[in-house]
């Protein structure tokens, strides 16, 4: 199989291009700047695009099986409206760039993976949420709203489509983990918040374990939760991260240190509750590798 990348170079991009070379596929990944890319993975067939301001380039979708969208700007920024604005162009501009691409090209991929996030069912509480879950409200969940109606376009111009509603990452160099390991290495991490809020996470494995599944998967179609199927309290999750530093982990920070770091609207999305389960992954028998959170952070945190 032949699979095109985009937002190759991040987190999940750079680990699901080496699972996919790992297992004999051939990967060309899509990237603002191949030159600095390459160095990295030079198994890699970089292309160069801009994603908000122009489609892919048409010799990238050569003999390409599927297509794997994972670019996307982080939103663990302050939310001024010039941030948003860039958010949105990143996920939703970018994406109808790259499709209105595959529609242009007389042979087409027939499998498109589109990434989408759980911040779609926003602050719920301790209800038990799945895929037919109705959405939130305000900007963390219109966002991925609008990035899988755009995404959705897809069923147009390849024979199978897949959305991962994608959870908190765990993984030490990006994301949530990387801003938390500091203070719980020193002794001073804890519940945020009041530590009542749910975190549904995944296991970096797992979140690329799940493309891969899904790409191999013809029943797999529609929206998919890519979350471990153990969701746990912020304070659950602090203490199983206290346990895999060895470092206690009972210093709590209140809301307004977040407010005070992000702004009050980053701060109502992290601190909200989304207790997501992945019924359909379940349903259709993908099998976590990391279902327990205290497992998946000992081996997040243990990895060189």
């Amino acid at each position: 199989m032949r699979v095109l990348v985009t937002g190759a170079t991040g987190g999940i991009g750079s680990a699901l291009c080496d699972a996919l070379l790992a297992r004999g596929d051939e990967v060309a990944g899509l990237t603002r700047d191949p030159a600095k890319a390459k160095p990295a993975n030079p198994t890699v067939t970089w292309f160069a695009w801009q994603p908000a301001t122009e489609r892919p380039p048409p010799e990238a979708f050569d003999q390409v099986d599927a297509v794997v969208n994972l670019v996307g700007e982080e939103i663990n920024q302050r939310l001024t409206e010039e941030a948003k604005a860039r958010i949105r162009d990143s996920r939703v501009t970018s994406a109808k760039n790259l499709i209105d691409a595959i529609a242009a090209l007389d042979a087409r991929p027939s499998v498109f993976i589109a990434q989408s996030a759980i911040g779609y069912y926003g602050d719920r509480g301790a209800k038990m949420l799945d895929e037919e879950s109705r959405p939130g409200e305000g900007f963390g969940a219109e966002l991925p709203v609008e990035w899988e109606a755009t995404q959705r376009e897809a069923e147009k111009h390849v024979g199978r489509l897949a959305i991962l509603r994608t959870g908190l990452v765990l993984d030490k160099d990006h994301g949530l983990l990387k801003q938390l390991l500091p203070p719980f290495k020193l002794g001073i991490g804890g519940p945020l918040a009041g530590g009542d809020q749910y975190m549904s996470w995944i296991h970096l494995d797992d979140e690329v374990g799940l493309i891969l599944w899904a790409l191999d998967t013809e029943a797999a179609t529609g929206v998919i939760n890519a979350t471990a199927p153990n969701p746990v309290t912020n304070t659950e999750f602090s203490k199983a991260l206290g346990a895999a530093v060895n470092r206690p982990a009972f210093m709590p920070a209140p809301k307004l240190a977040v407010v005070a770091l992000r702004g009050r609207e980053l701060a109502e999305m992290v601190t909200g509750s989304a207790r997501v389960m992945p019924r359909r992954a379940l349903d259709l028998g993908y099998a976590f590798r990391f279902p327990d959170v205290g497992m998946a952070l000992e081996d997040a945190v243990g990895r060189d």
